[in-house]
């Protein structure tokens, strides 16, 4: 049997002070049961729909992540060295370049300038540990609160696994600190294209013997 409407009905209760009423009455008059009923399960199914596509994404995201990591480790060269900055005795290694008229009464010497030429070996003194390579380049003392410097070397390897082949370090050493990161921004030889960071833990501070020892961990992918 046809549904039949009874506008007359759909309109009886129609108040100026209420619009808001009279449009959701008179919408429910001209929508047949059934009609809601099919536009409501429309309504369920494509909320269903783009709930899967949301999940689906995520999932997507997820994969995407862990892929990237994976590559990210994969082909990483992880290393160990010992640094020898040496200001004292007959070879210093660490000479003052450059520095301020203040530098010397700076509590951090901010200003000066030190060119290195320190050697690298593969144990922390230098009796026990075989040379492998060479730091070299300048520090500046570049903080005025503490002793910050700001690090630009080439690590130089001459011998061992990594033999020919240089890295280039730059970035901001906090010497009071127990563990410091500086960026790779660079390399040669199997090295070439380098990125990653280099770790500094110091050993010595060589506040008695005048030989900093600082152990360097270095994660690289070329």
């Amino acid at each position: 049997m046809p549904l039949q409407l009874d506008h007359t009905s759909c309109l009886t209760n129609h108040s100026h002070h209420h619009p808001p009423l009279h449009i959701l009455q008179l919408a429910s008059c001209l929508i047949p049961a059934a009609s809601r009923s099919s536009t409501s399960t429309h309504a369920s199914t494509t909320m269903a729909g783009r709930s899967s596509k949301l999940l689906l994404l995520l999932l997507l995201c997820a994969l995407a992540a862990a892929a990237s990591a994976a590559d990210d480790a994969a082909g990483l060269t992880t290393f160990q060295f010992y640094f020898h900055d040496i200001v004292g005795g007959t070879s210093p290694t660490a000479i003052r370049i450059a520095q301020a008229p203040s530098s010397n009464s700076s509590s951090t010497f901010f200003g000066a300038v030190v060119a290195i030429d320190d050697p690298l070996t593969t144990g922390p003194t230098r009796a026990a540990g075989t040379e492998v390579g060479r730091a070299q380049g300048t520090y500046t003392f570049a903080d005025q609160k503490t002793f910050g410097l700001l690090m630009l070397m080439n690590l130089v390897f001459t011998a061992g696994e990594h033999k020919g082949s240089s890295l280039t370090v730059m970035g901001r050493n906090e010497v009071l600190a127990d563990v410091r990161e500086m960026s790779v921004v660079g390399g040669t030889g199997k090295f070439r294209m380098a990125r990653g960071y280099v770790q500094a833990h110091t050993l010595d501070s060589g506040a008695t013997s005048g030989e900093t020892v600082v152990q360097y961990t270095v994660n690289v992918k070329a």
